[in-house]
C-alpha cells in the first residue's frame, strides 16, 4: 500500500488503531497472518486496532508495536504514531513536579533506626529492578518486533522427503515490459505443461504465482509444511514445486493469478472477502 494511498485511509479514519485496520483490510491481509508476520499474539493487534491501549502493557509498546504493524504493511507511520499516546510524558511531569517542591529542614538532629535502614535498602532494590525493566522496555521492541525479510529455513518431512520442494522467482523487467511479462507467464506455463504436467521437473513450477498489486500467498502440503508464504510485489511472480494435494491460501485475490500444472485457474469461485482458499490436487 503507498502512501497515498494511507493518506486516503487517514482521511476517513478517526484514531489509529482505525487506519491500521483500515490499511490491512485494504491489502486483504487477515489479523492472523500479520501476526504470524511480525511474531506477535493476535490479540495484541486486535487491541491496537480497537485503540484499547490501557490493556497494553505501556505507550512505548504501544507504539513500538503500532511502528512495526506500518512497516509490514508499507505505510508511513507518522499519521498513526501523531494518534497514539506519548511514550512517558506523564511519568515525566510527575517527576519534575517532585524537583520542584521545596525542602524545609526540620530543626533536631536525625538518628536513623535499623528498621528504616533495612526499608531504604528494600527501596533502592526495587528501584534498581524499576530501572532495569524500563531500560529493557526502551531497548527491546526494535528488535523484538522487527519484522524478518529473511524467508524462514522449511524442514523437511520423513512423508514428503522423496519430492524435493522448489520455490522459483520469477523477477520482472522494469516499465511496461513487467506488466507484459506478467500478463503471459500463465500462458507461457500452460504451453510447457503437456510435456512436464505431471511433476513439473523439466524447469516449469507445478504451482506459479503471479500479482499485479500487492498480495500474498501461502502454499502448504498434506502434512501441513509450510512450501510458501510471504508478500508479493505488483508484478512479481512465484513458482512452487511440491506433492499434491496442496492447500492454497491468496490474499487480495482480485490481483492475483494462479496457474497448477501449466493451467490457469479461476480464483472467483473460492474467493471470500478477497482471500481466495482452495485445494489443488
Amino acid at each position: 500500500m503507498n502512501e497515498a494511498t494511507a493518506s486516503t485511509a487517514a482521511g476517513g479514519a478517526q484514531s489509529a488503531g482505525a487506519l491500521l485496520r483500515a490499511a490491512r483490510m485494504a491489502q486483504g491481509i487477515e489479523i492472523e497472518a500479520l501476526a504470524a508476520a511480525i511474531k506477535v499474539t493476535p490479540h495484541k493487534l486486535e487491541l491496537l486496532e480497537q485503540d484499547r491501549h490501557a490493556e497494553l502493557p505501556d505507550a512505548t509498546f504501544a507504539r513500538a508495536l503500532a511502528q512495526t504493524v506500518c512497516r509490514a504493511l508499507r505505510i508511513d507511520p507518522s499519521p498513526v504514531l501523531r494518534l497514539l499516546p506519548p511514550a512517558g510524558g506523564y511519568r515525566i511531569e510527575q517527576v519534575d513536579e517532585g524537583l520542584n517542591t521545596p525542602f524545609r529542614e526540620r530543626p533536631g538532629h536525625f538518628v536513623p533506626q535499623p528498621w528504616a535502614v533495612l526499608a531504604s535498602a528494600k527501596l533502592w532494590v526495587g528501584l534498581v529492578f524499576v530501572l532495569a525493566a524500563l531500560i529493557a522496555v526502551l531497548l527491546l521492541p526494535s528488535k523484538l518486533f522487527s519484522v524478518s525479510t529473511t524467508p524462514r529455513p522449511v524442514a523437511a518431512s520423513p512423508a514428503a522427503s522423496s519430492t524435493p520442494t522448489t520455490v522459483t522467482e520469477v523477477i520482472p523487467a522494469a516499465g511496461t515490459d513487467a506488466v507484459a511479462s506478467g500478463t503471459v507467464a500463465p500462458e507461457a506455463a500452460a504451453s510447457d505443461a503437456p510435456a512436464d504436467a505431471a511433476s513439473g521437473a523439466g524447469g516449469t513450477p507445478i504451482v506459479h504465482v503471479q500479482a499485479s498489486a500487492p498480495s500474498w500467498v501461502e502454499i502448504t502440503d498434506a502434512q501441513g509444511q509450510v512450501l510458501l508464504g510471504r508478500s508479493l510485489k505488483a508484478g512479481e511472480a512465484l513458482g512452487v514445486d511440491g506433492s499434491p494435494p496442496l492447500r492454497v491460501r491468496i490474499g487480495n485475490a482480485a490481483a492475483t493469478q494462479l496457474s497448477f500444472r501449466g493451467e490457469p485457474l479461476a480464483l472467483a469461485a473460492y474467493t471470500r472477502d478477497n482471500v481466495a482458499r482452495l485445494e489443488l490436487k
